[in-house]
């Protein structure tokens, strides 16, 4: 069984999602299909369960994926190691964004790296369909994402960026040549869904407007990519955050402010269990810093 193959093989039994899975590996949905087949047929039996609805591990898929897990992680824990010795490394700390506007943090990973040289700081897109995972799965050392986060095993670290959230609406919507809107327009319209889990979500797009209207959920999108054609045909309207303005500046886009939208607070978060000293030294330089204005 090849090493790629592998990967794929242990990624989908992590995410039961064929197009997450392809996602987060950089491929298509048909090469981890093409995997998954490659590989039942050497077995001579179904690692999973498929339908319309849902993806789940067989009891041999099951039982695969706790054999190779381990090792695959030593494996790859292994050539990392390598690696950063070779750069002159003898650490890395992971960090997850739920957005992506890594430039608007330059000065924050810049003052990390003036205190840690040793250490390899890398990026990874954490996405808003379930960041949280990737932090339980030891995927990622460290989340940004925004405030609240109420979760049991989760520490909450410092704040290190603050901004104001807006409205994205289609050139052709009735509300793009608004000079402003407020959560109550919401109820007369549709909004994205997606980001989990539901109070997180709730706290950037409320159950209801101000006077108690149900605002009405619509497409379920798990990647900006996604919501973008839907924008853009005006098909939905997504409260989203202000950098969004730069980083995804598009004619077909509108950004309007939301004047009763609370200021958003991005803050650093981490699995208490494995919080190391590389954690404690990147929330350190954050508290040092100080919250960033976006």
């Amino acid at each position: 069984m090849e090493l790629r193959d592998i990967e794929i093989f242990l990624t989908l039994a992590e995410e039961l999602h064929f197009g997450r899975t392809a996602e987060r590996l950089h491929v298509t949905t048909a090469r981890v299909s093409q995997a998954i087949k490659k590989q039942e047929r050497r077995i001579g039996a179904a690692l999973f369960e498929r339908d319309n609805r849902r993806v789940s591990l067989t009891p041999i898929g099951l039982q695969l994926f706790g054999d190779l897990k381990p090792m695959y992680d030593g494996l790859r824990d292994g050539i990392e190691r390598a690696a950063l010795a070779a750069r002159g490394k003898t650490g890395t700390l992971v960090l997850g964004m739920v957005n992506e506007n890594p430039q608007d943090l330059r000065p924050l990973f810049d003052a990390f790296r003036s205190r840690r040289p040793e250490c390899d700081l890398q990026l990874r897109y954490a996405g808003f369909a379930d960041p949280f995972r990737l932090l339980r799965s030891g995927d990622i050392d460290l989340l940004i994402a925004w405030l609240p986060v109420r979760e049991p095993d989760l520490t909450v670290g410092p704040v290190v960026s603050v901004e104001d959230v807006v409205l994205v609406v289609g050139p052709d919507h009735r509300l793009a040549g608004w000079e402003s809107v407020s959560y109550e327009d919401l109820g007369d319209e549709i909004v994205f869904g997606g980001a989990r889990p539901d109070y997180w979500r709730n706290w950037l797009v409320p159950t209801h407007t101000p006077s108690g209207r149900l605002i009405r959920i619509g497409p379920i999108v798990t990647t900006s990519a996604e919501m973008t054609p839907l924008i853009a045909n005006s098909e939905a309207v997504s409260p989203c955050f202000a950098h969004s303005i730069r980083y995804y500046a598009r004619p077909d886009h509108i950004y309007l402010p939301i004047r009763d939208a609370p200021v958003a607070q991005w803050a650093l978060i981490w699995r208490t269990a494995t919080e190391s000293a590389l954690i404690r030294d990147f929330a350190a330089t954050a508290r040092e810093l100080g919250p960033l204005a976006l």
